[in-house]
């Protein structure tokens, strides 16, 4: 695995994992522009809307997965991607601002 290409949570779901064969981090793709043996790499981890020159994909992929990806000199970086929350603020009526 290059965790070069990894970011920090990615590296550190990666240690929770139970099963690296199970597909269950969803995980932002970046890539150079893919063609030929790339796209078929990345159809055969299950990646979906795989297309010549697209360069960002995101999959549920396993720990292996990531790690065969991790490896291959096409692949920029893999990112965790997480849940947003939305911050809520009460606002006072009557009141302008934030």
């Amino acid at each position: 695995m290059n965790y070069q290409k990894l970011d920090a949570a990615l590296a550190m779901a990666l240690n929770n994992v139970q099963d690296p064969e199970v597909s269950s981090l969803v995980v932002f793709i970046h890539t150079e522009p893919v063609s030929g043996s790339a796209i078929a790499v990345l159809e055969n981890l299950g990646v979906d809307g795989v297309a010549p020159g697209k360069d960002v994909f995101t999959a549920t992929l396993s720990a292996n997965g990531i790690s065969q990806l991790s490896e291959e000199p096409w692949v920029q970086f893999l990112k965790l991607s997480q849940k947003l929350h939305l911050v809520n603020r009460m606002r006072t009526p009557g009141r302008l601002g934030v």
